[in-house]
């Protein structure tokens, strides 16, 4: 407990980002406070707007400006007629494949992958809007790019199913993704090659 009530509130709410701990939040709000309060008032200003805005894309569950937006990449023409389709497990992965320039084509966003366990099955993973949008006919070809997981493992082979029974090309990353890696965690060459040799699922 501090001498602030406000202080003890802020940490705890930076207690909230992933990894940080009450030393690194408290870190954190002396630093922002001692040396940098316009900082603060900016990423506060800024957060506040993301939080209220920002939504997921209807075309491929990856984030946008406003509700019912199409994203950025899946309003470029280009990269929807290119035909390829790349499945993520999330927001990250998909800012991975984008610094590396490797793909130039649209994905979709799973924001996990199927774990019965935790309840997480087709519906919570946005698959009955996948199979809507591999109806369409603009996909040729479905690239996995899942953690090597046996949860990932398992969307993989339910999703090359869906790919399969529409006459899709389905195709899984190379190699250079550790087990249990996320994409996010790889380097751009090794992300660019295991996509440049990705190899055909079934």
């Amino acid at each position: 407990m501090s001498s602030s009530r406000l202080l003890d509130r802020l940490i705890e709410a930076l207690q909230a980002m992933p990894g940080i701990g009450p030393v690194s939040a408290s870190r954190i709000a002396f630093n922002l406070l001692d040396r940098k309060r316009d900082d603060a008032l900016r990423i506060s200003s800024v957060l506040k707007e993301a939080a209220e805005h920002i939504a997921l894309c209807p075309d491929c569950r990856n984030y946008c400006d406003a509700e019912g937006e199409k994203c950025s990449i899946c309003s470029d023409f280009h990269r929807r007629d290119s035909g390829m389709l790349c499945v993520v497990e999330s927001p990250m992965d998909v800012e991975a494949f984008e610094q590396s320039g490797a793909f130039h084509g649209t994905y979709f966003v799973l924001h996990g992958h199927l774990s019965p366990i935790d309840g997480i099955g087709p519906e919570e993973l946005g698959l009955e809007s996948l199979g809507k949008r591999l109806d369409e006919g603009r996909v040729k070809e479905m690239i996995l790019a899942l953690g090597q997981s046996a949860e990932g493992e398992a969307t993989k082979q339910y999703l090359a199913a869906m790919a399969r029974r529409r006459g899709i090309t389905v195709s899984g990353i190379a190699t250079g993704i550790p087990m249990g890696g996320d994409i996010q965690s790889v380097d751009g060459l090794t992300l660019t090659t295991s996509l440049e040799y990705r190899r055909r699922i079934g």
